[in-house]
């Protein structure tokens, strides 16, 4: 671990103004009332906008109705497997250990717990005050308990997971009732590869409130850790791009390197051709930062590159192969691509358009698909917008963050990544046209040609709102429009 952390203080320095009650109950406060009682009303059914903080509300939705999570539940799931995350984290889950344990020699005084998961939100080690160790036990806060939001609610850890920077979770903004008098604080590690989450640190404490001072120095605490990251990163680059030169003289046909995130790393001539990337990155040279890395617009591939780093599972010469829509209009081109290892953990892949080799991608028919949304969740400023998908004319990818550009202008999306909101969306008439876009066809109004042949579309002939359609979806999206 590298860098300096500041001293921590999880105790408000002095309780006052409407912190301070008789009893000293976390839940006895007016604020705490206000958010209990929009808890009793929305978990009894209602959708509600206001009275609780809009990334608390995002994830109560989350909990109710994605997850379906038993607001009774009073003890934490076991964790299932005994694996750890696909990439080599040894040194990150060494390095975060070390800083709980330091954390929780700090809060021992103040009654407060310290946490660390990793990126499922199963609890690796816990440290802090001997008596407040032992009422989290009763709730299964200890190891090898699972506390994702997917198995037990909003509270610190799990939501943090879902989310990026620093979370708190105080009273009765947690979705489960047996943990109302508990306050956290958590922040995930993810991995700047692939965007997911790796590992989180959370720090709890019974019945009182936390500093304002926590989140910040959670911030800073794992800052620390994800230098080892982005060194990693840096260094698994080198070895993709270096395998990658090694074998590109041998490649007869379009060939290219992707990362464990399927971003391009680096591409020959014949690859930046068919996937139209002259001048946009410098990828042909490869592209060892993470941000200089490229995202290819063909659909499927992201599911492609998750199923063979499964499969390969740190076997070198491990090949698959799948058929994907890479050239517009023209039928599905194979794709073969073979793992790129060190140290027995997949770094990249080196891809070969035209080749059919090694075994064959199934797709995800056994995937189930879960219940429609209600709404679609957006955040503005500090309240919770619940949109129809009917409102929204298209959504616009800024990195992982996506913006839905509607009647009441634009919004943020509670859900990270276009792919995700997406899988949300397509049953009610939208579609990708572009790797930064997605739009409601009902609502497109007009269809314009620029000057070498590119379509835009016209979603709001009054604002001049434009949005581009990449050539490999232009086929598509004229047969569905019927033009």
């Amino acid at each position: 671990m590298t860098g300096r952390v500041p001293p921590l203080v999880v105790a408000p320095s002095r309780p006052s103004g409407r912190d301070r009650v008789p009893d000293g109950s976390l839940v006895a406060t007016s604020s705490a009332k206000e958010v209990a009682r929009a808890w009793e009303n929305f978990a009894a059914g209602e959708d509600i906008e206001t009275g609780v903080r809009p990334e608390i509300l995002a994830s109560w939705y989350r909990c109710r109705d994605r997850y379906e999570v038993d607001r009774t539940l009073d003890v934490a799931p076991g964790a299932g497997g005994d694996e750890a995350q696909g990439i080599d984290n040894g040194v990150i889950f060494t390095a975060l250990g070390g800083l709980g344990a330091l954390a929780g020699q700090a809060v021992e005084s103040d009654g407060a717990v310290v946490t660390v998961t990793d990126g499922d939100g199963r609890v690796l080690g816990s440290w802090g005050d001997p008596s407040a160790q032992r009422r989290a036990e009763l709730h299964n806060l200890a190891p090898w308990s699972s506390w994702s939001e997917e198995c037990t609610g909003t509270n610190g850890m799990g939501t943090s997971l879902e989310v990026s920077g620093p979370v708190t979770v105080t009273g009765p903004e947690h979705w489960c009732e047996a943990f109302h008098q508990w306050a956290c604080a958590g922040i995930s590690i993810r991995d700047v590869v692939t965007g997911a989450p790796v590992a989180s640190i959370n720090i709890s404490r019974w019945n009182a409130s936390l500093s304002k001072l926590v989140p910040p120095w959670l911030t800073k605490a794992v800052a620390c850790v994800e230098q080892e990251i982005y060194r990693r990163a840096i260094y698994e680059a080198d070895k993709v791009i270096a395998e990658f030169t090694k074998k590109s003289a041998q490649a007869g046909g379009s060939f290219m390197a992707m990362d464990r995130g399927g971003n391009v790393i680096a591409a020959n001539e014949a690859a930046v051709a068919m996937l139209g990337l002259a001048g946009e990155t410098p990828i042909v040279a490869g592209a060892t930062e993470p941000a200089e890395r490229w995202t290819p617009d063909v659909t499927g591939l992201r599911d492609v590159v998750r199923w063979a780093m499964d499969r390969a599972k740190g076997t070198t010469g491990w090949s698959g192969y799948a058929h994907l829509p890479v050239c517009p209009g023209e039928e599905p081109t194979p794709l073969t691509m073979r793992s790129v290892v060190d140290s027995n953990h997949v770094v990249g892949m080196l891809c070969m358009f035209g080749v059919q080799e090694g075994e064959a991608y199934e797709g995800n028919a056994d995937e189930t698909i879960g219940p429609l949304p209600r709404c679609v969740i957006g955040m503005r400023n500090d309240r919770l917008v619940l949109l129809a998908p009917s409102e929204i004319r298209y959504a616009e990818a800024d990195r992982n963050i996506v913006w839905l550009i509607t009647e009441r202008g634009r919004i943020q999306a509670a859900t990270r990544g276009l792919e995700n909101v997406e899988r949300s969306l397509t049953s009610h008439g939208f579609r990708r046209v572009h790797r930064r876009f997605l739009v409601n066809l009902r609502r497109v109004a007009e269809i314009e040609r620029g000057i070498k042949g590119e379509l835009f579309l016209i979603m709001d002939s009054r604002a001049h709102e434009f949005v581009p359609v990449s050539r490999r979806h232009a086929t598509d999206l004229r047969r569905m429009l019927g033009v």
